[in-house]
């Protein structure tokens, strides 16, 4: 496969003929169909097929549009990425938790981003249990989240940050002024981040080990999107501590308090041994237990778009 020939699919898929990718790609229509066709044999598969209604595509056509774009975009940011380095520039990937994604990562990527003019950084959201494998297959140069398991004598591993799991609801939630029983926490509905679609996590074991049905859980695309509607609908939710401090101290949400709705957490810095290590790897491990560092993660920040590139990931809900 040529990037010419997923190009030339890529714009009939969009297009859904021949003859609009080859108006965009300013190709005749026959330089598309020999694109299409080189890709059919290569792959031994028809791809899609003309009908009354338009273009029908094969599941194997369905899958190739989706890795043409992948593809093509890789191949864009490499062309990028090179003609940065050749300018002097560096690019630090990193992996992330969601929570820590959501919470941390922005002031942390801003404070440390700011120290090096050449410095780019590239942001993505992983489950913790593949960091191991994102680090060995240099997919990452590093990775920050809750250590859920011992990831082997591979990886470096170095604790920078704790905090708290807790729960908390909105002021006017019967369980603001009543004693958080078992079976009333079971009553309530629970609305959740995406941390606790985790079946490893410790949002998941703190609601297995209150035995919340599965039924009172609903989870949202953000830990904020949960307290939206936690402030709107009532409920509870697990969230971290300081990232909810201002709400609590006004008012807005009350931490529900009973055994086993505190959770002491860490977060940890994921890497290769040092030896293994890109510089850039090494003066964030320096950077992010200090003070400084510290204040920016738990106070949270906006990163400026020089400095940030995240990646996109599509989840399917089934």
């Amino acid at each position: 496969m040529t990037p010419a020939q997923l190009r030339a699919y890529s714009a009939v898929v969009r297009h859904g003929s021949v003859h609009g990718a080859a108006q965009e790609l300013g190709m005749s229509d026959a330089g598309v169909s020999t694109h299409v066709a080189q890709l059919r044999k290569e792959l031994d598969d028809p791809l899609f097929s003309p009908t009354a209604a338009g273009l029908a595509f094969t599941p194997g056509g369905l899958r190739l549009a989706t890795r043409a774009t992948e593809i093509l975009g890789l191949q864009q940011q490499t062309v990028i990425e090179v003609g940065e380095a050749a300018r002097g520039r560096r690019l630090l990937n990193i992996a992330a938790s969601s929570s820590f994604a959501e919470h941390s990562a922005p002031g942390l990527i801003e404070l440390f981003a700011a120290r090096a003019n050449d410095l780019s950084v590239e942001l993505s959201v992983h489950p913790t249990a593949e960091f191991k494998n994102l680090i060995e297959s240099r997919t990452v140069d590093i990775a920050l989240g809750p250590q859920a398991a011992s990831p082997g004598a591979t990886i470096a591993v170095r604790p920078f940050l704790n905090y708290q799991l807790i729960v908390v609801a909105a002021s006017n939630n019967p369980l603001a002024s009543a004693e958080p029983t078992p079976a009333l926490l079971r009553e309530q509905p629970w609305l959740l981040g995406p941390s606790a679609g985790s079946s490893t996590g410790a949002e998941a074991k703190m609601l297995r080990e209150m035995r919340i049905e599965e039924s009172a859980q609903r989870i949202f695309q953000s830990d904020a999107a949960a307290l939206e509607e936690v402030h709107r609908s009532g409920g509870v939710t697990v969230t971290i501590g300081f990232a909810v401090a201002a709400d609590l101290a006004a008012g807005r949400l009350v931490q529900i308090k009973a055994p086993g709705l505190q959770v002491p957490r860490q977060w940890c810095a994921f890497t290769l041994p040092p030896p293994a290590r890109q510089p850039a790897v090494t003066e964030l491990l320096r950077f992010i237990t200090t003070p400084r560092c510290t204040q920016a993660m738990i106070r949270g920040s906006g990163v400026g778009v020089t400095r940030f590139r995240p990646k996109v990931h599509v989840t399917l809900w089934s």
